[in-house]
């Protein structure tokens, strides 16, 4: 089953209801003022800090996070490089 994580700012019944109608299973805490709470998986959700970190990390690369590449496939190698030279550090 394919799900969409998302962070409290998309807590809305209305797109709840479009991720249901497309298939996917919304992991979407829910705001503090909220009315009728909706579950979700905490576990799923955690994953979502991995894939945070990630991005911020690429981002560090001034290349990667300006997007100076006009071509697709230079931005894709200019990705890819910045992912090795993060994942070489760490």
């Amino acid at each position: 089953m394919s799900a969409l994580i998302g962070d409290k700012g998309y807590d809305g019944d209305g797109f709840r209801a479009e991720i249901v109608d497309r298939g996917a299973k919304p992991v979407i805490p829910n705001k503090s003022n909220r009315v009728t709470l909706h579950s979700f998986s905490k576990r799923a959700y955690k994953g979502r800090n991995v894939i945070e970190r990630c991005f911020c990390r690429l981002k560090d690369f001034r290349r990667v996070a300006t997007r100076y590449d006009k071509l697709a496939r230079n931005f894709l190698a200019a990705i890819h490089l910045a992912a090795i030279v993060a994942y070489w550090i760490n």
